[in-house]
């Protein structure tokens, strides 16, 4: 994982826009050793995505105790958000405190019955897309997720990171992204505040995956919230 990011201007953006792009924060080997897990026993469920309507493809959801890597990754890009987070929370003028200490917030959603680990791999093949979504698992969530691209940009075709901006009153606006192996793209997870003339407003956004013309595609996802 990258050291020594300006990740107070990654947080400015990441406020004013709903999304950031960090690149290369994780290593090709490590990249590539990731997507090689992807066949042994670490999960605690599998998803078909057609079956659920969700897309085409199929990801999976480690298990607990959570890979070395996916507990690093989770408490990196919490202990680097928690000051956007609680930023967010006052301009949206909601209750919500985020303390320092990501296992005290995993408490926290145990306590309320969100006890099941979110970091997820995705793998997609040709023809496959990811629909349009928000990764909302309960009543308690992290403001901010994190997807990173593990597979070569030469190893597929389309495939293109796809985030929708729902304002209100007011046409949605799509952002689409071509993220290279290694890339990190940080977003809201619902939604994000949209300053404006008479202040802040919310504004809703929803991600998923465009076609995959060809080949095939390994993302990972790391949300810091845990599931019913």
């Amino acid at each position: 994982m990258q050291e020594n990011l300006d990740w107070k201007s990654i947080q400015t953006a990441l406020l004013k826009n709903g999304f950031v792009i960090i690149p290369g924060i994780l290593p090709t080997q490590q990249c590539e050793t990731l997507i090689a897990d992807y066949e042994s026993d670490i999960y605690r469920s599998v998803i078909d995505m057609a079956r659920y309507s969700f897309g085409r493809g199929q990801y999976k959801y480690y298990a607990y105790p959570l890979p070395n890597i996916i507990s690093q990754l989770r408490q990196y890009f919490y202990q680097h958000l928690t000051a956007a987070a609680n930023n967010w929370s006052a301009r949206l003028k909601r209750d919500d405190v985020y303390s320092d200490n990501h296992q005290q917030y995993i408490d926290f959603c145990h306590a309320h019955g969100q006890t099941r680990p979110t970091p997820l791999i995705l793998k997609y093949g040709s023809d496959d897309y990811n629909a349009l979504h928000q990764d909302l698992y309960g009543e308690v969530h992290f403001p901010y997720q994190a997807a990173i691209m593990l597979s070569d940009a030469d190893e597929y075709n389309g495939g293109e990171f796809t985030l929708i901006e729902q304002r209100p009153r007011m046409q949605s606006v799509a952002h689409v992204h071509n993220l290279q192996q290694g890339d990190a793209i940080v977003f809201a997870v619902n939604e994000f505040p949209k300053s404006g003339k008479r202040g802040y407003y919310r504004a809703k956004l929803r991600h998923g995956v465009s076609k995959i013309h060809s080949g095939k595609r390994h993302t990972l996802g790391i949300i810091l919230h845990d599931a019913k």
